[in-house]
């Protein structure tokens, strides 16, 4: 039989949060908990496994712009070899 340690060993590995609550605690708490995160992911669990991630609404959008400048390093590596094409900008 697993030991309660080894279980919350393993939770807690798999964890990217500082903070985690269960998904009944968010239902009755949800404000007290975004007070409590002070404008940090909190990590949601569900029968002790992470189920998701609750972000503040400006961290998910500087994950989506870091996202798009990486897809836009991808693409300027892909063509930096070409093949290119000849452009007269006067007749643009």
């Amino acid at each position: 039989m697993r030991s309660i340690f080894n279980a919350l060993f393993d939770v807690m590995d798999n964890v990217l949060s500082k903070m985690a609550v269960s998904v009944t605690e968010l239902k009755r708490n949800y404000s007290g908990i975004l007070k409590q995160a002070d404008n940090s992911p909190v990590a949601v669990l569900n029968h002790n496994r992470p189920e998701a991630y609750l972000l503040p609404a400006s961290h998910y959008e500087q994950l989506m712009d870091y996202l798009e400048d990486l897809e836009d390093a991808q693409l300027v590596r892909e063509r930096a070899n070409g093949p290119f094409i000849e452009v007269n900008p006067d007749d643009l």
